[in-house]
């Protein structure tokens, strides 16, 4: 998807990633994928998993932002913010 927006002239300004998802590809090696596509991509991950490393050292994996769930809507637009200021 991120793809076909970027190709057809209106790309996205940012993405979140959830960190694990079960039977699926998680927010780590997606990142890296979108990465490699696109390495001006902005992207922020999310979880559930304070504790998970990742999260401490997001920067590391390619992320531009991080936040924790449950998060309110002030906590999103303050890292949109900060991730679109970049």
């Amino acid at each position: 998807i991120y793809k076909q927006a970027r190709d057809a002239g209106v790309p996205f300004d940012a993405v979140i990633m959830d960190l694990t998802i079960p039977g699926g590809l998680g927010g780590k090696e997606a990142v890296q994928e979108l990465l490699q596509m696109a390495p001006e991509a902005r992207a922020i991950v999310s979880s559930g998993y304070a504790e998970d490393p990742i999260l401490s050292h997001f920067e590391e994996y390619g992320f531009k932002g991080m936040i924790t769930k449950p998060y309110t809507m002030q906590e999103l637009q303050t890292v949109l913010h900060k991730v679109l200021e970049a």
